[in-house]
């Protein structure tokens, strides 16, 4: 999945042991399904927890 605002997605890499040796890894980013409020009307999304930490510091600022 894929953040609708930032677009953040999983990425993939290696783990790198003491020894130097790479197995394959893969980080996934932390994406919610979550109700936006778009004027007034409210809309489903895919966010991640950054961005669904800044909506609610906007939306409580207002």
């Amino acid at each position: 999945m894929k953040c609708d605002i930032c677009g953040k997605a999983q990425q993939y890499g290696h783990n790198v042991s003491h020894s130097k040796r790479r197995t394959n890894h893969r980080w996934v980013a932390n994406i919610q399904t979550a109700r936006v409020a778009c004027g007034d009307k409210s809309v489903r999304l895919s966010l991640c927890t950054r961005c669904m930490r800044t909506q609610q510091k906007l939306n409580a600022s207002v």
